[in-house]
């Protein structure tokens, strides 16, 4: 008697169960190698040649290892893989689909660009301004250029015209003195300078007028006046040092009150190529006149201003003793600028010597 244990607690269906020997009969179909897959017979319209996967690709065509440097990027190779093909690869951009996507052309990179290009040039530009103001105010000299052709006109005349000039004082504002385009009485650098300029091509002109003209010999011209400016410069910073003066002026103010004398040269040089000795002589005389005039008057305000303040600290008698050291600088920088001004132009004056022409012996 065969025993089972799992139909002890079974309930009987009210009829005996047959056993099958012969499966055929249930339906079953062995199994056939040639027959259609069962996912064929799930997609009937799928090509039968397909060979399904899992979505991996056999071993031989996969890479195992990650290519280094610029190259196509291998992927994955399985059938009706139809992911876009990774090419053309170069160390900023990545081609997709056979075009280059350069990282540079995208907008946001280019702001990026522009915007740290910008800083970069920012901050050389400060580095650049502060280094060279150590060494030559540029801040400074912008005041001295701040001139139109009004005022350029108007100092002119004043340099030849001094003595109706009434007002001598120079206004002032809360950060310093007051631009020269909107002060005549101010100093400036622009007529010094372009009177230095205009002196040299002069000198140039009348050498070449009278057959001296030679490069060397304009540019000896040239330096020589350069350093006889600077020279000056130096000897007046040096008498304020040592006679014990403080005053307002700055050293470009001593350097533009200098430069003027340029002004009267051109005029007197100008006018011997016409009248000659004589008319070189007299402008000069009268030019140097009237900017002595206008060098006393423009710096009498700005040097004696000092001598109230002597007094507070040194008693009247030193007042007077500075009062007076004051006095002699005024007069020595007044005498000093004819002294100049003939010194760098009498060698300019046509000879009144005629050459003698020597005939050959016969």
């Amino acid at each position: 008697m065969n025993y089972n244990a799992n139909t002890s607690g079974r309930q009987s269906l009210g009829r005996k169960l047959k056993r099958v020997s012969d499966v055929n009969a249930m339906g079953y179909m062995p199994y056939d190698p040639q027959a259609n897959t069962p996912q064929q017979n799930m997609y009937p319209n799928l090509d039968p040649n397909i060979n399904f996967q899992q979505g991996f690709a056999p071993v031989d065509q996969q890479y195992t290892s990650t290519p280094k440097g610029p190259g196509p990027v291998p992927v994955p190779a399985g059938p009706n893989y139809n992911q876009p093909q990774f090419n053309n690869m170069n160390p900023i951009g990545v081609g997709i689909g056979g075009q280059n996507l350069n990282v540079l052309s995208q907008p946001i990179v280019q702001d990026m660009a522009m915007q740290y290009g910008q800083q970069l040039a920012g901050a050389g530009t400060t580095m650049l301004k502060n280094e060279v103001e150590k060494f030559v105010p540029v801040s400074k000299l912008k005041y001295y250029f701040a001139v139109d052709i009004n005022y350029v006109a108007s100092k002119l005349l004043l340099l030849f015209f001094p003595f109706t000039h009434k007002d001598w004082s120079v206004k002032y504002e809360q950060d310093g003195p007051v631009q020269p385009r909107f002060e005549i009485n101010a100093p400036d650098l622009y007529i010094p300078v372009m009177g230095y300029v205009t002196y040299v091509l002069t000198a140039g002109l009348v050498l070449g007028m009278q057959d001296r003209f030679s490069p060397e010999q304009l540019g000896i011209l040239g330096s020589s006046a350069l350093a006889w400016w600077l020279v000056e410069l130096a000897i007046y910073c040096g008498a304020l040092y040592l006679i014990q003066v403080e005053t307002s002026l700055r050293t470009l103010d001593l350097l533009a009150y200098s430069g003027y004398k340029f002004v009267a040269i051109i005029f007197s040089i100008m006018v011997s190529t016409v009248a000659g000795s004589l008319g070189y002589y007299s402008c000069l005389i009268y030019s140097c006149m009237a900017l002595a005039f206008f060098l006393l008057r423009s710096l009498k305000v700005q040097v004696l201003a000092g001598s109230s303040q002597d007094a507070n600290y040194y008693g009247a008698q030193s007042t007077t003793a500075g009062h007076k050291r004051r006095l002699y600088f005024l007069l020595f920088l007044a005498v000093l600028q004819p002294v100049l001004s003939w010194w760098l132009s009498f060698h300019l004056l046509p000879s009144s010597k005629v050459p003698v022409e020597i005939k050959p012996a016969t």
